[in-house]
């Protein structure tokens, strides 16, 4: 846009950006947590940038309410609005979830599985209750796509070097279970390297189980529809994603599954003044369609979502100026997943020609993908800087447990004492008396 012609301003409920493929290597260690996520202030500098929530939009007024982190909600007036809430995990009423489960959408959840993945081992090797470090040492993973896949191949490997540093701990001595309601893992890549892939993992020492879902797992009692029972201090859902449910108080018009209902040009139907784009918009995917496939949306991954925001932004800039709207369309060029160092698998789509990958050429297929998309050149940098230095350095297996509760030793040392037996005695003497 040229100068002062319009106002941007981003209201997000974190002043940064995630980006989520590189989760699982944050939860490995493999790269550095604060080189996944994107300052918005310093990537927007043109501009405004609110740390909120939008609880509601009035479509009449064109007015946005917008919650402060503090204070009280106010309203933001706007001409045009882009909605591009993301997803959030997709739970089920499953006992015991919400207390027991780890996510994996955000980079505090990666660094939390990883300080706690860890932090068994520190348990498993301090106790002496043989229940207690059974539990410890064993690991659920529930959701056998991209995230469950890749998250539990990172870990494992993560854990097998660590184990080198316990004396009493050998990865004979975990447990690590990978369970998937489909009857195949990695469906995005294809049934030839999903059975790869499900192989591979076997092949370290991983349960998978399909056709499978948990009924539940209170207080990590965890209880598989196969009739297999298992403790565990670990259960990690990656079990699917769903457009963020604020959507539904917006007043705009949803599909099926929750998704905003937009047009071929990213346009909320109905409305010239709102677009979507993203893993909350139900966008049609019109090269699919083209080839014959009737019904069909565009995925919820990057590789669409990179794609669909200069497509959107266009559209913004045309809408403002009175010219043709575009479409969005683009053919899938394929998928990548890294399955742990040196391990993956990659489909690349070639005009009608698809090459499979698997192995140490697939991971390299996957970290140069990614690591290209990275937005800025800054965090994509440090991300191969991680890298590199992960090839002559040992893999770091400190956890920091302590982070999620940083006060509690300083508490602990500030809280007032407890008055000594010796100063009460007389107190109580005189009351006797």
């Amino acid at each position: 846009m040229r100068y002062g012609e319009a106002t941007v301003t981003v209201v997000d409920p974190r002043s940064y950006m995630t980006y989520q493929p590189f989760l699982p290597e944050v939860a490995a260690g493999s790269i550095s947590p604060r080189h996944v996520v994107v300052p918005l202030r310093r990537v927007l500098p043109k501009a405004e940038v609110l740390t909120g929530r939008v609880t509601t939009i009035d479509q009449d007024r064109k007015v946005a309410v917008v919650t402060p982190l503090v204070g009280e909600a106010y309203e933001l007036p706007f001409d045009y609005l882009v909605i591009a809430l993301g997803a959030v995990s997709r739970t089920f009423p499953i006992p015991g979830l919400a207390e027991q489960g780890i996510g994996m959408k955000g980079v505090e959840e990666g660094i939390g599985l990883r300080n706690h993945v860890l932090e068994q081992l520190d348990k498993a090797e301090s106790t002496t209750d043989e229940n207690v470090r059974r539990k410890a040492l064993t690991f659920v993973f529930v959701g056998g796509g991209f995230a469950g896949a890749e998250t539990i191949g990172e870990v494992e490997d993560m854990a097998r070097d660590a184990a080198k540093y316990y004396s009493t701990i050998k990865r004979e001595d975990m447990r690590f279970i990978l369970v998937d309601a489909a009857d195949k893992i990695l469906p995005e890549v294809g049934p030839k390297l999903g059975t790869w892939g499900k192989e591979h993992l076997e092949s370290r020492g991983i349960e998978i189980y399909l056709s499978t879902s948990m009924d539940s797992c209170v207080d990590g009692h965890v209880v598989l529809k196969n009739g297999l029972e298992v403790d565990s201090n670990t259960i990690v859902w990656t079990a699917g994603v769903k457009p963020n449910p604020a959507l539904a108080r917006y007043g705009l018009p949803l599909g099926p599954r929750g998704h905003v209902d937009t047009a071929p040009t990213l346009q909320v139907q109905g409305s010239d003044y709102i677009w979507a784009a993203g893993d909350n918009a139900q966008v049609p995917d019109v090269a699919a369609r083209k080839a014959g496939v009737e019904n069909a949306w565009c995925p919820p991954n990057a590789q669409h979502a990179l794609r669909q925001a200069k497509v959107l932004g266009d559209n913004v800039v045309s809408g403002m100026r009175g010219f043709p709207q575009k479409e969005y369309a683009h053919s899938n060029k394929g998928a990548v997943a890294g399955l742990g160092l040196h391990k993956g698998v990659a489909m690349i789509v070639m005009g009608k020609m698809k090459i499979k990958l698997k192995g140490r050429l697939a991971w390299y297929m996957h970290r140069g993908y990614h690591g290209m998309a990275m937005p800025t050149w800054n965090r994509k940098i440090r991300v191969f800087a991680d890298w590199t230095l992960g090839m002559f350095l040992k893999r770091e297996v400190v956890a920091l447990g302590a982070l999620e509760t940083p006060r509690e030793e300083f508490y602990e040392a500030a809280k007032p004492a407890p008055a000594p037996a010796a100063a009460a005695a007389p107190a109580e003497k005189a009351k006797a008396s």
